[in-house]
């Protein structure tokens, strides 16, 4: 298992050992073990699954209070993830980082708690799995704006409109949001 730096230090691109013949393949998506000795000391509570259409945008989430780490990866389909840093007190505040997660690559992607997180489907029924280091709280649920120019996310959308959630069309921007300090 390799445990790669983003440009941002916290996020963690995660590439699994893949062992596959004429059958199909095996990997681990999570060994504790393992992810101790690449530097993520994590214990979850909670994991979630999500399967979209393309085009859908899901984001920029947070929980502040009781912010999630997410481990995520991607078992059918595409997406563009990205991580953005909202922690007011770091140098890469509003800085993010992206990269693409699909079932051929089979990559995993760390994204910390303090960071805004999101994803945009590339693939029709795509299958998006995340384990969580805090449960979900409906009442600590933020949104950021997917588009804030302030951001300037390099989203593959290819000049199609995004599918939003509500909330998602009525994130705030990074100015307005309650940040973490």
């Amino acid at each position: 298992m390799n445990f790669l730096e983003t440009a941002i230090p916290g996020p963690i691109i995660i590439e699994p050992a893949v062992f596959g013949d004429d059958r199909g393949f095996f990997m681990e998506s999570w060994n504790a073990a393992k992810f101790r000795d690449g530097g993520l000391d994590l214990t979850f509570v909670q994991d979630n699954h999500s399967r979209s259409a393309r085009g859908v945008l899901r984001g920029l989430h947070f929980q502040n209070p009781n912010p999630q780490g997410k481990l995520v990866r991607v078992t059918a389909g595409a997406v563009w993830d990205v991580a953005v840093d909202i922690r007011r007190s770091s140098p890469h505040f509003g800085k993010w980082v992206g990269i693409e997660l699909s079932a051929a690559n089979k990559r995993m992607f760390w994204v910390p708690p303090g960071f805004a997180h999101g994803f945009l489907t590339l693939e029709e029924g795509t299958d998006f799995l995340y384990k969580c280091t805090e449960l979900y709280d409906p009442a600590s649920e933020h949104a950021l704006l997917w588009n804030d120019p302030a951001l300037g996310i390099d989203w593959p959308i290819d000049g199609i409109e995004p599918k939003l959630s509500g909330k998602d069309a009525i994130g705030k921007p990074l100015t307005e949001i309650e940040a973490f300090a």
